[in-house]
């Protein structure tokens, strides 16, 4: 048997956002059925980052994997993303790696995806303006993903640098999107009468404050990553609707775990995302309520949108394959 060797430019051809989209929103519904294995999230910590391990099976799909990503800041100084990933995939009845694929850009997309999936099942369907609050990367995967269940009307972007701002302001126009796109260097003037707000910032201080936040408004959290983490101010978390990947990753390293280890928000007070979209509970139910998505990221994410990559190329002709055996 052969390994297929996936590489960043391969899986940027043959995953579009609808896809990843779709293997996210089926991934978390799988997840809630109880159709998975995943364990939690494994951390090693060094001096200057980190390096975690994410395994996953969907057992009725037959897909089973593990992700290994790093996060180290520091290495934007020396030329390499902050963030690395590879993807191994296994074939279930022997155990051997039947794929290595690049995780980073898988996990780009699936990322990205999450906030549209959460849009989808709970912003308000008539919602017009997206704030966005950090304007990197994943700023940018994000609004591939929401302009995919919605049209917005009105963007408005706010980050540390103008320049980074000014970025994707460009880049949304470039794309194509024909709506208002405004830069703000103030960051409560961006979310003003912002309907959709999706954050994708390090900050270990809260930005975004309750006050700033209008009724109705669904906020997609996605910076915070790791212990101590934390980019929404926790009176709005503590009286918002909560909605959460997995309880584990999200109390350990999510949005809310800063509230949660100051017992301020308990598991009973949120919902997984899976159970909305399998309609086993309620998602946003009154027009005036906030809701938020803390995404954390799912090992089961990776596995089925690698898996999606992984059935498009692995018949091609040019795809690399190396004997891990010989």
């Amino acid at each position: 048997m052969q390994t297929i060797v996936i590489n960043k430019s391969m899986v940027e051809k043959h995953l579009t956002m609808k896809d990843a989209i779709e293997a996210v929103e089926t991934a978390y519904g799988e997840f809630s059925a109880g159709k998975t294995q995943m364990p939690p999230k494994k951390y090693m910590y060094y001096e200057k980052g980190d390096l975690r391990t994410m395994p996953a099976t969907f057992n009725e799909r037959g897909m089973t994997g593990v992700k290994v990503v790093n996060v180290h800041p520091e290495n934007r100084r020396i030329g390499l993303p902050t963030v690395m990933a590879v993807i191994e995939l296994v074939d279930m009845e022997t155990g051997f790696p039947i794929a290595i694929i690049d995780g980073t850009s898988v996990t780009n997309m699936r990322t990205g995806a999450a906030s549209g999936v959460a849009t989808k099942w709970l912003a308000r369907k008539d919602s017009e303006t997206v704030a966005f609050v950090g304007a990197g990367v994943q700023a940018w995967l994000a609004w591939l993903a929401i302009k995919e269940v919605m049209t917005p009307k009105f963007v408005h972007i706010w980050s540390r640098t103008l320049e980074t701002s000014e970025r994707l302001k460009k880049d949304i126009i470039d794309e194509g999107y024909t709506g208002e796109v405004h830069v703000f260097t103030d960051l409560q003037a961006s979310l003003y009468d912002a309907d959709i707000i999706t954050t994708t910032t390090p900050s270990r201080t809260p930005i975004v404050k309750k006050e700033w936040v209008k009724k109705g408004a669904h906020i997609n959290a996605i910076g915070a990553d790791a212990k101590g983490k934390q980019e929404l101010e926790t009176e709005l978390t503590a009286s918002s609707l909560v909605f959460i990947d997995e309880w584990e990753q999200a109390s350990h390293s999510g949005e809310i775990n800063v509230p949660h280890k100051a017992g301020l928000i308990e598991e009973m007070h949120m919902t997984p995302i899976g159970e909305v979209i399998n309609d086993t509970a309620a998602g946003r139910v009154l027009d005036d309520e906030i809701t938020i998505f803390d995404s954390t990221g799912l090992g089961l994410q990776d596995i089925i949108t690698a898996w999606m990559v992984y059935d498009k190329v692995r018949h091609m002709k040019d795809v690399q394959r190396i004997d891990l055996l010989a």
